[in-house]
């Protein structure tokens, strides 16, 4: 067995063995799925409330994801958790005695988090979407009209980028509640109200969630912020570099610093 190898399954046994990061996906899967699925009922049923100008850019698709802004926050914490944990409990200091390579260790657990997630995250993605157009009826779509395809798999792409960059932040940060208390408020709150000002829009649109969302649309219009400089795969490479951006961060942090 290759060290590789070895350090790849001690991050697997880490990350399985800790209850509170199973249950943060658990989690997201419930609150994304179970949201998304309350919308999507009162949309069929209050579709024909809407403004002309809303229903011309429904987006079946788009709603069927409605839960994604509240699930993405158990994301964050799993990314959260999966890092720090090791730094809350001191155990970092054996991990790095064991694995004094750095950038394998971080690798490793990145790749075994990561993989986790896009499971998880597909998964969500392809329920989440199912019932929505279920609960929609006569007002949803389906998986083989055009676009949707794509939609339904970058909903879980989104989801597994979004814990990688809670994990970038959280390797500089090293700490639960600094990284919660930075992140939850940023995602949950800041992203929503720059983006619905008028003189920070235009800047709020190239934020990670903002962006990155933006895979999940169908119908051009359908997010409320009028035509965006980038379209869907767009949108999502400007969330890629945001991950990137975080994971180099978070691996110039480890070196740097003392466990």
């Amino acid at each position: 067995m290759t060290h590789t190898t070895r350090v790849l399954r001690s991050e697997w046994t880490k990350v399985r063995t800790v209850r509170s990061t199973l249950w943060t996906l658990a989690t997201a899967v419930v609150v994304t799925v179970g949201l998304s699925a309350v919308i999507s009922a009162f949309t069929r049923t209050s579709y024909q409330d809407l403004p002309a100008a809303e229903r011309a850019t429904f987006d079946p698709t788009f709603v069927s994801f409605a839960g994604m802004s509240l699930g993405q926050l158990a994301m964050i914490a799993f990314g959260v958790l999966v890092v720090t944990g090791e730094y809350s409990t001191g155990m970092i200091r054996s991990s790095l005695g064991a694995v004094p390579q750095r950038g394998t260790f971080m690798s490793a657990k990145v790749l075994v988090a990561s993989l986790l997630v896009l499971l998880v995250g597909m998964a969500t993605s392809f329920a989440t979407f199912f019932l929505g157009q279920a609960l929609l009826g006569e007002y949803g779509t389906s998986l083989g009209e055009p676009r949707v395809l794509r939609a339904v798999l970058g909903g879980g792409l989104y989801m597994t980028l979004i814990a990688l960059f809670a994990m970038g932040v959280a390797f500089v940060l090293r700490s639960p509640l600094l990284a919660f208390g930075i992140l939850m408020p940023f995602f949950f709150l800041i992203s929503n109200i720059l983006g619905g000002v008028d003189a920070t829009r235009e800047f709020a649109q190239y934020l990670p969630d903002q962006a990155g969302s933006m895979i999940m649309s169908v119908v051009p219009g359908s997010m409320g912020g009028g035509d965006r400089p980038y379209g869907p795969w767009g949108g999502l490479l400007i969330m890629v570099g945001w991950v990137a951006a975080a994971l180099l961060a978070g691996y110039a942090t480890l070196r740097r610093r003392d466990a």
